[in-house]
């Protein structure tokens, strides 16, 4: 590349973005221009049982095509387990027979949601490129990897390839200063945002998350940051990793040689690279946040929300189920019971996160007030099993959307929030600020 005056300058030596450092990888060079088009290699594909064999399947029999690395393709059962009705069954079943018939080696089958089962299991590493069959997949970027959900037919060109094209992305950068306050979380940073950004907000651009009140965040935190800014409207989201995001990794099992390999500084924007827009926010000045039905834009501090009744209280989904979110709401449900005519049903994000719940004893504290245990699966907040919401029901969740029939019959009524404002309604049967109860 050379400047206008003739004077050479070294791609390497141009500040860059976190995104641009990512997608440069991918693309097997130095330095990438936003809204330049680029051919990335994939380093990872994930699937779910709804996304994933049972619609890839056929594309790639049309085109003649296997999976281009079977090592390097995940598939998770987690929307239609366990399976309530025979065309679930039929699905399961087919993706399960698929995978064995394909050599894919890594079936992750009733463990949990695709979006916290991957890095669980040490697959979303700082620096990957991952493609999605899911929405939610910038779940990853909490990570330092950048991730992104794509549907059926540009995963069969995945799969049958190992590359995806891409449009570099701008960085709009959302710089959070200060310290949470007590009752206030990630969730209500993101329903904040959606209120204010709108959902079209992120311009289907990346939203990385710095600030002082980001690097405090647990990694599971970080992870309900980069999962919403699909409700944003951005392609992805993404946080730089630091010794958090290492520790949780080890943690989660992943070997030693490997975190060796990886070099945290290297991933992370370059002070005086250009951003789309910066946006700098108070998080001490955060209040919990409540979406009313039927948009996460229609966000607005719990204090305009407090009072309205609620019959369920549903503590669910990747966004709002994990074990930090559990740890949540058992602050509050400790030593007290889910109101009369209230019903508090709590589906853990992944089979291990409930082990872990059940040793320390916080899944204890959620039952003993009174709370259904459902499935390690998306239930109803993908709107499927026998978890979903009736006609006429007034619920409040901690999932990522409350669109009208998403969760249940198209005449219930779903307002989001955290897993603590969650818990604080489930016992006053009211949707209810729960630095009261916290106090």
């Amino acid at each position: 590349m050379t400047l206008s005056s003739g004077t050479a300058v070294d791609p390497l030596q141009l500040p860059a973005t976190l995104a641009q450092k990512l997608v440069a990888r991918a693309a097997g060079t130095t330095h990438v221009t936003p809204g330049s088009i680029v051919m990335c290699k994939v380093d990872l594909a994930m699937s779910h049982d709804s996304s994933g064999p049972r619609r890839v399947a056929p594309l790639l029999r049309d085109l003649g095509a296997r999976v281009w690395d079977p090592s390097r393709y995940v598939v998770v059962t987690d929307h239609y387990v366990p399976a309530s009705d025979p065309d679930a069954e039929a699905i399961v079943r087919f993706t399960r027979d698929w995978v064995r018939e394909a050599g894919i080696p890594n079936l992750i089958d009733n463990q949990g949601i695709c979006h916290l089962v991957l890095p669980e299991r040490g697959f979303v590493l700082p620096g990957r490129f991952i493609v999605g069959g899911d929405s939610h997949s910038p779940t990853g970027g909490a990570f330092g990897a950048y991730m992104f959900g794509v549907g059926a037919t540009e995963m069969a060109g995945v799969l049958a390839t190992g590359e995806i094209w891409l449009r570099v992305p701008q960085t709009i950068r959302l710089d959070w200063h200060g310290k949470l306050a007590d009752g206030v979380c990630a969730k209500d940073i993101m329903l904040f945002l959606c209120a204010t950004l709108g959902l079209a907000g992120g311009r289907y651009e990346t939203i990385e998350f710095t600030g002082s009140a980001i690097t405090a965040l647990p990694m599971q935190e970080r992870m309900t940051l980069t999962n919403m800014c699909t409700e944003l409207g951005a392609q992805t989201g993404l946080i730089a990793p630091d010794a958090t995001t290492m520790a949780w990794l080890a943690a989660a099992g992943v070997d030693a040689a490997t975190l060796a390999d990886i070099d945290p500084r290297q991933w992370r924007s370059d002070a005086d690279a250009p951003v789309l827009l910066a946006q700098r926010y108070d998080a001490t000045a955060l209040v919990p946040y409540v979406a009313a039905p039927h948009s996460p834009a229609n966000g607005a501090p719990v204090t305009q929300a407090a009072g309205e009744r609620i019959d369920i209280a549903y503590i669910g989904a990747c966004t709002g189920a994990k074990l930090e979110d559990l740890r949540m709401a058992a602050r509050v449900l400790r030593g007290r019971k889910v109101a009369a005519g209230m019903s508090l049903r709590v589906a853990p994000a992944s089979a291990r996160d409930q082990q872990l719940a059940a040793q320390e004893g916080t899944l204890d504290v959620l039952l003993d007030s009174g709370a259904e245990l459902l499935p390690n699966a998306c239930n109803a907040c993908a709107g499927y099993g026998a978890s979903r919401f009736p006609a006429g029901s007034r619920a409040i969740a901690s999932t990522a959307r409350n669109f009208a029939g998403r969760m249940g019959d198209a005449g219930s009524a779903v307002w989001l929030a955290s897993p603590l404002t969650v818990a604080a309604t489930a016992v006053t049967g009211q949707i209810t600020d729960p630095r009261t109860l916290l106090a």
